[in-house]
């Protein structure tokens, strides 16, 4: 199968550089700085696997037409990296695999329905220089259930998936999307701070924030009559009963599961785009639960104000201190 990942991010690299390594005909597509590193000194990828140098095809367009694309930008340039490869992609599966719920629509507004499949990436990956990624930790690929039409393709590229990740295929893929966007969601607070997840949450006054982020939200999916769906590594009843605990107590908890989350610093996707000097996706993180609760006539203040901080870092380059960002939260914390 041709393979062609359009994106060389954390989660692009990683998944191109892992597909060549297991024999795969796997291409990165990405932009000029990156594409150039890799042509002179290859990709290189290190962490939990261990240290890998991949000789990998790399250009900022496609050169040929792929049988699958798997779609690896961030979801606002989503659009841009499909008008710009559309004559070669178009007839090709297309696997989405951003944050948030928005990327089928947007795909799905270039090409046919029956040539997109939706997925979740639980693996974690950061990637602060071009053509470098660490493999942050371990985690499933989900991947939406076959429509009729396109079952027999999605079957080939489950088995090639495989290969790299386990995958899991799931037929209520949406309410796992929104329960993702709560294990994202938090990602917006090392990216105000400018420091790493496992510094952000090593303080419980600062996890009480994350905390509260997820109980915002709970309220709002309830409100908008939205079901989420448990994902295999992270189940429904650990946000709902985090969430229920008294806030010192499931401060307390979080804190500690961030801690040892990875043995190496990890930035989040948000933070990382905004070393990288490029838009976050914070709108279609935290910013989902604020267009939710804008169109059920409510208000989402807490993540509207963390949206808020997250782009004044990205306009001015400054992160803010932990005492400005509990400063500018504590009257909103539940």
């Amino acid at each position: 199968m041709k393979i062609a990942v359009i994106g060389a991010g954390a989660i692009g690299n990683l998944v191109a550089g892992y597909l060549k390594l297991a024999g795969q005909d796997a291409s990165l597509v990405g932009r000029r700085s990156v594409v150039k590193e890799i042509q002179a000194n290859g990709l290189r990828i290190s962490g939990v696997r261990g240290d890998f140098k991949v000789a990998i095809p790399a250009a900022e367009k496609l050169l040929f037409a792929p049988e699958l694309v798997i779609l690896a930008t961030k979801t606002q340039d989503i659009a841009a990296a499909l008008k710009d490869n559309l004559a070669l992609a178009k007839g090709a599966a297309i696997l989405t695999t951003q944050n948030g719920v928005a990327a089928d629509k947007i795909v799905a507004g270039f090409v046919d329905k029956e040539d997109i499949i939706s997925s979740i990436v639980m693996f974690g990956a950061t990637s602060l220089e071009p053509a470098k990624v660490v493999h942050n930790f371990e985690g499933s690929w989900i991947i939406s259930a076959p429509l009729p039409g396109n079952a027999a393709e999605a079957g080939k590229i489950k088995d090639v998936l495989n290969k790299v990740f386990p995958v899991k295929v799931c037929g209520k893929i949406l309410g796992m999307k929104y329960l993702k966007i709560f294990v994202n969601a938090n990602n917006c607070i090392p990216a105000i701070l400018g420091i790493s997840m496992q510094e952000a949450f090593g303080d419980i006054n600062t996890s009480r924030v994350s905390i509260a982020i997820w109980k915002e939200g709970l309220e709002i999916i309830r409100r908008s009559a939205i079901e989420l769906e448990s994902l295999p590594d992270f189940p429904l009843e650990r946000l709902v009963k985090l969430s229920s605990l008294p806030a010192q107590e499931a401060a307390q908890v979080f804190s500690g599961i961030m801690l040892n989350l990875s043995k190496v610093p990890l930035y989040g996707s948000i933070l990382q785009s905004i070393k990288r000097k490029r838009p976050s996706e914070i709108d279609y993180i935290n910013g989902e639960f604020v267009g939710l609760a804008a169109r059920q006539g409510l208000r989402a203040p807490l993540n509207e104000k963390l949206v808020e901080m997250v782009h004044q870092v990205e306009a001015t380059s400054r992160f803010f201190t932990r005492e400005e960002l509990l400063a500018n939260t504590e009257e909103l914390l539940r």
